[in-house]
């Protein structure tokens, strides 16, 4: 079980670097945009994807102020908890969650935070670009939140995210423990909120959309996959990429 690449602002992410390569196997394909197939490891029919719940948990812990500590052990806790398959097309893709040993998050709410993000009308998942399934063990990728400075550890070959940024790692996701309760003083809406614009900016990288986007228009929801973190240039903060509607929130190309 490996981990995939890219970095949240300077980067990937929420402004993160496309660098994510998935490793040889039919089940986990470096997916194209608009070139989605289902895996050959996944002959069964997929789910529909069900209501998720009203909200991701306001901090991720029971506490009301999470603290963030600059660096941890290093070794990370599993989230115990599974769920259905999310998705109406494409790869099977089953995800962990980990979450960095002595900080105040629980592994298993974060879990379902995640979960509830990519079960959304609004995400890639309901749109057929990938099935999701949230598991305990055995997954192919995994989604690690780790303190500042183990971020910048797992990340560094990918570029410095400073003990800022999140990235996108060969396998899987390091989100940056304090952009996680924290959020982004670019983004007009809480910390809950900016974790929707972290894990479906990543999962963006993951199924193929490798190259960042610029915000289309003074005014315009800026793209999932524009570094929202670096900036909004006239667009407003969006979080998801398609609308209410299914439209998909598209920008110019970043070279």
């Amino acid at each position: 079980m490996l981990l995939l690449t890219g970095c949240l602002l300077g980067g990937t992410l929420v402004g993160g670097v496309a660098l994510a390569q998935w490793p040889g196997g039919a089940h986990k394909p470096v997916v194209e945009p608009g070139n989605v197939s289902a895996s050959p490891m996944d002959e069964r029919p997929p789910l529909p994807i069900e209501a998720p719940p009203a909200k991701p948990s306001p901090s991720g812990s029971s506490s009301t102020k999470v603290d963030v500590p600059a660096s941890g052990p290093g070794t990370f806790t599993t989230a115990q908890a599974s769920g259905k398959v999310v998705g109406t097309g494409g790869p099977l893709r089953r995800y962990e969650v980990q979450v960095e040993d002595g900080v105040d998050v629980s592994a298993k709410q974060a879990a379902l935070d995640v979960q509830t993000i990519l079960a959304d009308p609004r995400s890639w998942a309901a749109h057929g670009k990938g099935r999701f399934q949230l598991v305990s063990s055995g997954g192919d990728v995994v989604i690690k939140i780790a303190t500042p400075k183990t971020t910048d550890k797992l990340c560094a070959a990918n570029g410095d995210t400073g003990g800022e940024l999140n990235c996108e790692v060969t396998g899987g996701v390091i989100v940056n423990l304090k952009r996680w309760v924290t959020g982004s003083p670019q983004y007009d809406g809480p910390a809950a909120e900016y974790r929707h614009l972290i894990i479906n900016h990543e999962i963006g990288h993951m199924i193929g959309y490798h190259q960042h986007m610029a915000c289309p228009g003074p005014g315009k929801l800026a793209p999932v996959m524009m570094q929202q973190i670096k900036g909004l240039n006239g667009c407003k903060s969006n979080a998801w990429p398609y609308t209410a509607d299914g439209t998909f929130v598209t920008g110019p190309s970043v070279p």
